[in-house]
């Protein structure tokens, strides 16, 4: 395969994963705001699980091809500390990005029809009200100002990095073994959604957001969806890019020098491990 062709293929894949990903999410914002009495008004755990098993799904389907960044976010972490070509992160933060316009498009595609309802039966319209936006995009929650959700993006996004980063270690010995680690992924991004959710709709992923956001801007929603009350869309994407790489540094800067476990080193004769010296052999 051509380094070309594998390339293009990186890029179907990261699109591919943030479709998922944002088909799984979106879809349970829908269940979550669209519906009274909503199945998920006393079960709020269900809508972080559902996002968290969306991002599970994504690594499953496309880690082979791309490692699943899907999220600019990461792709700019693992660019700085992991030795990602820096070549491709345009490229891939705007695969994610379409990946987030299609997710939208696929959830529109289920919903149009229940969205339409609820303005209708509260008296909303979309370019007007916003009726129905928190489906597709994020907005500050109670007492939330932007700037205020700019500090939350960048801590909750680098929560994120740092337990990404611990998973993928390979020096971690704690950390989740062969393909259990999508698993904690999924399971950390639900986790800050249950506990810090509410802010601002946890966005933590600039395509995550920004990709459903362009797509309610042409599908009727307007300047609710860009700039959005108060221009706060370019929140969901510095606070995240600020974030993702600070929480990657305090795990390589902070945890992993102190990590004991060593790969072996293997000679003919012996094997030293971790500063210790062991008889074996090659196997």
């Amino acid at each position: 395969m051509s380094d070309q062709r594998a390339f293009i293929g990186e890029l179907i894949s990261e699109a591919i994963a943030v479709a998922i990903i944002i088909s799984f999410g979106d879809s349970v914002a829908a269940m979550y705001i669209l519906y009274d009495p909503s199945p998920y008004l006393n079960a709020y755990w269900g809508v972080c699980i559902s996002w968290g098993l969306g991002v599970t799904i994504a690594i499953y389907v496309t880690g082979a091809v791309s490692g699943t960044h899907a999220n600019p976010a990461v792709t700019l972490a693992l660019t700085l500390f992991k030795g990602f070509p820096r070549k491709k992160v345009l490229p891939y933060m705007g695969a994610q990005v379409v990946g987030g316009f299609i997710g939208a498009m696929i959830v529109y595609a289920l919903f149009a029809p229940v969205i339409d309802h609820y303005n209708l039966v509260h008296h909303l319209t979309r370019a007007g009200d916003g009726g129905g936006d928190g489906v597709f995009f994020t907005h500050p929650g109670l007492a939330v100002t932007p700037l205020h959700a700019l500090t939350d993006q960048i801590i909750l996004t680098a929560f994120l990095l740092l337990g990404i980063f611990a998973v993928i270690d390979e020096y971690n010995t704690n950390a989740p073994m062969a393909n259990s680690g999508a698993l904690i992924i999924g399971l950390l991004v639900a986790a800050i959604g249950a506990s810090m959710g509410y802010l601002e709709a946890w966005a933590i992923n600039p395509a995550r957001d920004f990709g459903p956001r362009l797509f309610a801007f042409v599908a009727g929603w307007g300047t609710q969806a860009i700039p959005s009350p108060d221009s706060y869309f370019w929140i969901p994407i510095v606070g995240p890019l600020i974030g993702g790489p600070l929480g990657a540094a305090v795990y390589q800067y902070l945890i992993h020098p102190y990590v004991r476990a060593k790969k072996p080193v293997v000679t003919d004769e012996l094997i030293k491990v971790d500063g210790d010296v062991m008889a074996g052999s090659r196997s």
